[in-house]
């Protein structure tokens, strides 16, 4: 029987996980490669007794606590890096080439793992079982699927889960209903001209013309033909093409990315994309064509379990916000479309933003966020027996 005080508990709970995430932020594996990640989960898991779930997961896992009877609830975080070069500079900086945890998943991870302990201790007394879900492959936006088709999720009636904000201060929480991150899209189109001497244009079809003035009318669908209190992002971000300097290329290769909250606005985008983009292209004798790779859609929170998430919050000591929508994506949206739940931001102070090679968390808002993430797995099962 532990003779340890309250405060000294908590105090070596805080110490534990600010280790776990520097051993994590050591080793970062990227998408679909977390198999030195998952081997780590499963150890401290292991170690505390907390039962793993055997689905058929390459990496990545999903924990069990409770006695087997009663609601289930679900906390997820997200293990992946980023293969990003990282310039921190910090004693623990990630000694993977070219790899870094840029976006804070090593942060998600440590908090989850401390709820995962700390509900652990109160086993006996909580009302149902809660799910503890270590996601694999977030960055891809696909990481959800495979989770989803392992079954680990069966059963679930409500689920959360969570990403650090820079936005936000050390102490700071915010959510809302509906849309909290947009559905993400990727783009590719292809413009195939003829190639011709600079000097003589006109005996050619000019793809780079032709993908610029492209390039441009895109634009149209967001200030033009779309409402302005529907946020819409089309941004290209790659254009390749040509070889040299005094040579007009038959090919150019243009590749972006949409970001979109309502789904049937969403739907109806590569349908005007392709209008244009062959209209533009045909006008100029070229040939063009999108290639369309859809995503994960946006991540809209029930409003019930959003303002669950907000009360709690509060209860924890948080400073709550009700956030403005995003626009950058989170796969978390495939689970919303099945399980009624909600995703929240933890502030962790002023930093460089999200996916920086400078990037970092204030480790002061691990242990609060692993406590608040404990007593809302806990309360939501309360909520779910109580609604029967």
């Amino acid at each position: 029987m532990s003779t340890k005080q309250p405060d000294e508990i908590e105090q070596a709970l805080g110490s534990q996980l600010i280790d776990v995430r520097r051993n994590l932020h050591l080793e970062p594996e990227l998408s679909y490669e977390e198999f030195k990640t998952t081997e780590k989960l499963r150890k401290w898991l292991t170690d505390a007794n907390i039962r793993i779930l055997n689905l058929p997961l390459k990496t990545g896992l999903i924990a069990e606590i409770g006695r087997g009877a009663g609601p289930i609830a679900a906390i997820r975080c997200d293990i992946d890096a980023l293969p990003i070069e990282e310039q921190t500079g910090l004693p623990f900086a990630s000694e993977v080439p070219g790899k870094m945890h840029a976006c804070g998943h090593d942060f998600h991870t440590a908090v989850i793992l401390g709820a995962a302990y700390l509900l652990k201790a109160r086993e006996a007394e909580l009302p149902g079982t809660v799910r503890v879900l270590f996601q694999p492959a977030e960055e891809t936006g696909h990481g959800a699927e495979s989770v989803l088709a392992s079954g680990g999720l069966e059963g679930v009636a409500a689920i959360f889960g969570l990403h650090n904000s820079p936005d936000l201060p050390t102490g700071s929480f915010g959510t809302r209903t509906g849309a909290l991150t947009a559905g993400v899209d990727r783009f590719e189109i292809t413009v195939k001209g003829i190639g011709a001497h600079a000097a003589t244009p006109e005996n050619g079809v000019d793809s780079i013309v032709t993908a610029a003035q492209i390039i441009t009318a895109l634009q149209t669908i967001v200030s033009r033909q779309n409402s302005a209190g529907e946020p819409v992002v089309l941004s290209v971000t790659r254009i390749n093409g040509g070889f040299t300097w005094n040579v007009l290329p038959e090919m150019v290769e243009l590749e972006g990315t949409v970001r979109t909250h309502n789904e049937e606005i969403r739907r109806t985008i590569p349908v005007k994309m392709t209008q244009i983009i062959e209209g533009i292209a045909a006008a100029a004798g070229a040939e063009a064509k999108l290639h369309w790779y859809p995503g994960p859609p946006a991540t809209i929170n029930d409003g019930y379990w959003a303002d669950f998430t907000k009360e709690i919050a509060k209860q924890a000591g948080y400073e709550v916000h009700d956030i403005a929508p995003q626009m950058g994506g989170e796969d978390f949206s495939l689970y919303l479309q099945k399980i009624p739940g909600a995703f929240v931001n933890i502030g962790t102070g002023p930093a460089y933003a999200l996916h920086h090679p400078r990037f970092d968390v204030d480790e002061a808002a691990l242990l609060p966020a692993a406590e608040y993430f404990a007593l809302l797995a806990e309360q939501a099962l309360v909520k779910l027996k109580e609604k029967g």
